[in-house]
């Protein structure tokens, strides 16, 4: 073998030998969770699965308020993948496809700004199977390896794939060494097959006999169900006779797992979570998950029902005495100009940025037309406040006048809307990913132009009143 080609292999397995990494998990596995298990003693962290086709539609953007790297949704204007130096240089990132040319577009997007690259081929929902991605790849190793080698042969990073053990021992053995021989860095393995569910056992006998037959580090998985404290982990990891211990819902109900000193209360540790998802402008959808899942039957008690009837950040905040570290943050961004959903724009070329993408047709004059910079979040309205065009509608009931027409803009998936009410016409400059939304935005400038709600409402819907 050459013998920079066997220095490489050498530096590449070392990164994976004797390693505590956060699994890859579905809307768990973004950047304030990563962040935090970096903090409490991970070694290595996998970002959630994304997809190929999703992140192809990406552009990346330096976003220094935050101080991160963003890969912006051309189409919608959301965050794809977020990642920042803290992490670069132990962030792995899971893609899902079934096609080694699309893969290895996305991994030269992004292999500047990651760690590493692994491939899912474990992951058994429909959408992946029915895609041929992740545990569809079991079946069809002849992509798999196609898929791996592209990515081995061109890229500068390490390359890993996590697969799940088959119902045959010896075909396991068979998927696993011809995986192996493609050059990859390491292989992690969840001990269940694709049919089995966490309470059914983990295969560790098998781990440990694909550990004993692979000259690459193995990857144990699947053990949370036996991990309660830290020295658990190495309990697991010398029952697999694996190289490393790869953890996911131990983690996801609380990450101080990782620690060796011990676990944290939960509280600390939601807390913990919170501020840097507040730090790194999460949505709120996506903290409250993430919260819940910690959380788990203590949903149930006092604060956690406070918890559950929490929308935006500053209300879950709130319930864990941190509003007002939110709102200094909030006004931190604001004042450096943080770039969010509001921003987003059609794009007219992967040159331009959301904000900057022109607009091919207008709705109407500019001069006609009462224009601010007005967004409708839809979780600052509860079940028991009606929403901007049920209480326009109501009031041009009210004073029989014409009901509010509205002519709304379609470019790609984003939206913009023009409200005529009495003879003049009202609308937000931004662009919504949904028709609904836009129609609000516009209802909300009418009302708050008309005096129809208060300057404190309007700043209460999340907006600040400026033209």
């Amino acid at each position: 073998m050459d013998e920079k080609v066997t220095t490489v292999l050498e530096r590449r397995r070392l990164n994976y030998e004797n390693k505590l990494i956060l699994a890859p998990m579905v809307r768990i596995g973004t950047l304030p969770m990563r962040l935090l298990a970096l903090d409490y003693g991970a070694d290595i962290v996998y970002t959630e699965e994304l997809i190929d086709w999703k992140l192809l539609r990406s552009f990346r953007r330096v976003n220094d308020v935050l101080g991160t790297v963003d890969y912006i949704d051309k189409t919608d204007g959301t965050v794809t993948f977020r990642t920042c130096l803290k992490e670069r240089d132990k962030v792995v990132l899971q893609i899902g496809t079934c096609d080694a040319t699309r893969a290895l577009k996305v991994a030269k997007m992004v292999e500047q700004d990651i760690a590493g690259i692994d491939l899912n081929m474990g992951c058994p929902k429909l959408f992946s199977m029915l895609g041929k991605m992740g545990a569809a790849l079991l079946q069809n190793p002849d992509t798999a390896t196609n898929i791996l080698r592209t990515l081995v042969d061109n890229l500068s990073i390490p390359v890993t794939c996590k697969i799940r053990v088959l119902p045959d021992t010896e075909k396991t053995l068979k998927l696993c060494e011809l995986l192996a021989s493609t050059g990859i860095a390491a292989i992690a393995v969840h001990g269940r097959t694709v049919s089995e569910r966490p309470q059914h056992a983990n295969r560790n006998e098998i781990l440990k006999e694909i550990s004993s037959k692979l000259s690459i580090p193995v990857i144990a998985n699947g053990g949370s169900k036996e991990i309660q404290k830290y020295s658990d982990i190495f309990r697991f990891k010398e029952l697999t006779g694996c190289n490393s211990v790869m953890l996911a819902r131990a983690a996801e109900w609380n990450c101080s797992i990782f620690r060796k000193e011990g676990l944290l209360p939960m509280e600390d540790v939601i807390k913990s979570y919170i501020k840097y998802a507040v730090d790194y402008d999460n949505s709120p959808s996506n903290t409250k998950y993430c919260v819940q899942n910690i959380l788990r039957e203590q949903q149930e008690s006092p604060l956690g029902k406070k918890f559950l009837n929490s929308r935006t950040m500053e209300q879950i905040c709130d319930v864990w005495n941190l509003s007002d570290y939110c709102r200094a943050k909030r006004k931190e961004f604001d004042e450096k100009g943080l770039l969010g959903r509001s921003q987003a724009s059609p794009m007219e070329d992967d040159e331009k940025t959301v904000a900057q993408a022109p607009h091919k047709r207008k709705l109407a004059d500019d001069d006609d037309v009462v224009l601010m910079n007005c967004a409708f979040f839809r979780n600052n309205y509860g079940t028991d406040l009606e929403l901007p065009k049920s209480i326009l509608h109501k009031w041009t009931v009210s004073l029989r006048k014409k009901m509010p027409y509205y002519n709304t803009q379609n470019e790609g998936k984003l939206f913009r809307s023009i409200v005529t009410v009495d003879g003049r016409k009202y609308g937000s400059s931004f662009w919504e990913k949904k028709k609904k939304w836009a129609e609000q935005d516009a209802a909300l400038v009418c009302l708050f132009s008309l005096g129809l709600i208060s300057e404190k409402a309007f700043a209460a819907s999340g907006n600040v009143p400026s033209v």
